[in-house]
């Protein structure tokens, strides 16, 4: 027998929220650890499988990472001989990651395996419960993007 929610409160709903976010978490790493790679590296390799070459600040804007912690994941993943980095044609002093032939394969697998394993664990939900929450919870976020904007505006105004 299911136990009623009743009013579900917003510290409730935050309970659940990371909760599921963990178990997501725990899951998407573990489908990745077995070719060796981080969580980071794995999101740096696939921002480049899918968006192509892309200079550090761009990963790093991608995959919501902090510079140090980004420039660490492209020199292990060079290190790998997984990406090079080369000249930028626009812009001499950039510097942009591309994935080499190995860093194509291998972030192409892992992706496959990553999507394979968060399908299977999503199919709990109908697609019409995907969709309500993708929506829902892209609401919530651009919400709470507003609100950070709107307090930093208030501190820089000295409020």
């Amino acid at each position: 027998m299911k136990k009623s929610i009743g009013h579900l409160t917003a510290p409730r709903l935050w309970l659940v929220m990371t909760r599921s976010h963990h178990g997501l978490r725990q899951l998407a790493e573990q489908s990745i650890a077995k070719a060796g790679l981080c969580l980071t590296d794995f999101a740096a390799l696939e921002a480049l499988l899918h968006k192509g070459p892309l200079s550090i600040s761009e990963i790093q804007g991608k995959v919501l990472l902090a510079s140090g912690s980004m420039t660490a994941a492209v020199d292990r993943l060079e290190k790998r001989g997984l990406v090079v980095r080369k000249s930028s044609p626009d812009d001499r002093r950039a510097r942009i990651v591309k994935l080499t032939q190995q860093g194509k394969r291998l972030a192409a697998s892992c992706f496959e395996k990553h999507a394979n394993d968060l399908e299977a664990v999503m199919s709990v939900l109908s697609q019409r419960e995907k969709r309500q929450m993708y929506s829902s919870l892209k609401r919530l976020g651009i919400a709470a993007a507003e609100t950070l904007d709107k307090q930093e505006h208030l501190r820089a105004e000295g409020h």
